[in-house]
């Protein structure tokens, strides 16, 4: 029997309500996940959670062991992830505060461990990334959020940059004029990385700061504070209406 993966980031440490069965934190292939998994029931449905800075939360995104994390998932039994993220919004009506999942992604970062697909190959082997995220799996979030009377923006292009620094005020209009609508450093390579697995990847993204500031730390965390209940409440739908 499969398993609706959860995957937390900034300021979504755990989640609230989950019957903790089992901690998974077996090394892999590829290294050692950020933290433990945790197995469990909720809704009456098998999920597993995986907070990927750490417990605690320590690792900066550059450092993220992201085929690690997928991959201890995959072990796990997940054939669907969402991945919770803060993001900066770059679009003028994305205000903090925001919910938002895209259906697009740019990648901006460099030098991270990437793919499944790099040693011991019989030949190349390539995966269609033409629509990065599971379209099914999105819908189903915004069949939730939509039940449960929450906004949430449907569409839009995700810049992943580098981090760990925000971006500048002229790489922000770079982004702008790329097309893309808010921005992270968490979603690459992890949703190429899930395809490379076979495994349905959707993202929640939290707007927690206007792009290239002012940024405050502490505005952010009230963000958060006052929008992972929102966030727990749409996954739960989610888990709810799987068969």
């Amino acid at each position: 029997m499969k398993r609706l993966g959860i995957i937390g980031g900034t300021g979504f440490l755990d989640f609230e309500g989950l019957e903790i069965r089992a901690r998974r934190e077996d090394e892999t292939r590829w290294g050692m996940p950020s933290g433990p998994v945790l197995e469990g029931v909720l809704e009456g449905v098998r999920v597993a959670f995986l907070h990927r800075h750490g417990t605690p939360s320590r690792i900066p995104p550059h450092r993220i062991n992201y085929r690690a994390n997928i991959s201890t998932l995959a072990a796990a039994g997940c054939d669907r992830i969402v991945a919770v993220a803060a993001v900066g919004g770059i679009r003028a009506d994305l205000v903090p505060g925001s919910l938002v999942v895209p259906d697009q992604i740019v990648d901006y970062t460099w030098g991270r461990k990437h793919t499944f697909f790099e040693d011991d190959l019989e030949a190349p082997r390539h995966v269609d990334f033409t629509a990065p995220y599971d379209c099914a799996l999105g819908s189903a979030l915004l069949r939730s959020a939509t039940d449960a009377g929450i906004a949430v923006t449907a569409g839009g292009a995700y810049a992943c940059t580098q981090g760990p620094r925000f971006e500048s005020a002229a790489e922000v209009d770079r982004l702008e004029r790329d097309g893309c609508d808010i921005v992270g450093m968490t979603g690459m390579p992890e949703a190429a990385l899930a395809r490379e697995a076979g495994i349905a990847y959707a993202h929640l993204a939290i707007v927690v700061n206007a792009a290239a500031g002012p940024i405050r730390a502490e505005d952010m965390a009230g963000i958060l504070a006052a929008s992972t209940g929102k966030v727990r409440q749409i996954i739960r739908g989610v888990v709810a209406s799987q068969p």
